[in-house]
């Protein structure tokens, strides 16, 4: 499976972004999705994940309540709606595919990765 995240830039603070990623196929499994994001010399950190009928989201503390996951199945496309965005949520933004229906938050959980598309919030 190849993932194509997409709809990163420049943004100003208080300002949204969509992000998208699709897959070349289906997994063949009902696997959740998530997105991780990566800032200049940090680790790669957990946004949030969806589940593989869009009825369970989880996301990280510092995004819950900005940030929004959706999927679109049938395009086999996941977004991430993101407003009032902040300078700190500059990074680069990586989609995953999870290895099975669990949407966990650690990074081995995750079997198939974007090429990750760049944020840049100007404050």
């Amino acid at each position: 499976v190849q993932l194509q995240a997409s709809g990163g830039g420049l943004v100003q603070a208080g300002g949204s972004l969509r992000l998208s990623c699709v897959a070349s196929r289906r997994t063949g499994s009902n696997n959740a999705v998530a997105w991780f994001r990566q800032a200049p010399g940090k680790e790669r950190d957990f946004a949030g994940s969806i589940s593989w009928r869009g009825d369970s989201t989880i996301y990280a503390d510092n995004v819950r309540g900005r940030f929004t996951i959706s999927r679109d199945n049938s395009k086999n496309t996941v977004y991430l709606q993101m407003d009032t965005l902040k300078s700190e949520d500059t990074a680069v933004y990586y989609c995953a595919v999870a290895r099975s229906s669990y949407a966990g938050r650690e990074l081995a959980s995750y079997q198939y990765w974007g090429q990750g598309t760049l944020v840049t919030v100007s404050s």
